[in-house]
């Protein structure tokens, strides 16, 4: 699937995100720990936001000025609904250029989305756009080999694409970041969360 095929099927699934059925404690315990690592509460990015906003009023409560960037029309008319006071950037992850830096950025249950061709573009991007000792979140599947598959949720296709373990930390590695938490925090499924913290002075 193309991003913009990804898009119409979240234009279609974005009432269930703003729903109450959607769970909303999802991932709110990872950023949590993440938050201990972050020393500057200036700018965040939450990278598909989706409809929910459980993550910028998290963003929000901590002290950071958050942004939200999604490629769902419907998914940010909902976002923009709930919180009229946020920067949201509706756009394609893959082609979009951060227009500053982030002190944390937030690629939860998002990234995994992009064409598995386009995986570590994007991860380099968001490395790219950390402030110095700014930390990323960032979610995917723990394989040991770069996959994809398309299955349907809620009547609706959705694409989901990872690569290896290795791969993304070396990526991490070399785009200046340091591992700070690597955890399969539903297994034995392999859904995998880690925290990474870009170098900075006197690191």
């Amino acid at each position: 699937m193309t991003p913009q095929q990804t898009a119409a099927s979240y234009d279609q699934l974005a009432a269930h995100w703003n729903s109450n059925e959607f769970n909303r404690e999802n991932g709110i315990s990872q950023h949590q720990r993440a938050f201990r690592f972050s020393s500057e509460k200036g700018p965040a990015l939450d990278v598909g936001c989706g409809s929910s906003g459980r993550l910028i009023e998290l963003l929000l409560e901590v002290g950071f000025n958050v942004e939200g960037l999604d490629i769902s029309t419907e998914m940010i008319r909902l976002a923009r609904l709930r919180h009229p006071d946020v920067l949201f950037h509706q756009a394609d992850v893959c082609e979009w250029n951060p227009p500053h830096c982030y002190d944390f950025i937030s690629a939860w249950d998002s990234v995994w989305h992009v064409p598995l061709d386009e995986q570590e573009n994007v991860l380099r991007k968001l490395c790219g756009a950390l402030n110095p000792k700014g930390i990323l979140i960032y979610s995917t599947g723990g394989l040991d080999r770069p996959d994809h598959i398309t299955n349907p949720f809620l009547g609706q296709p959705l694409y989901h694409a990872g690569w290896s373990v290795p791969d993304l930390l070396r990526c991490l590695e070399q785009s200046d970041c340091v591992c700070r938490h690597l955890e399969f925090d539903q297994f034995p499924e392999k859904h995998l969360y880690v925290i990474a913290q870009k170098i900075g002075p006197g690191s």
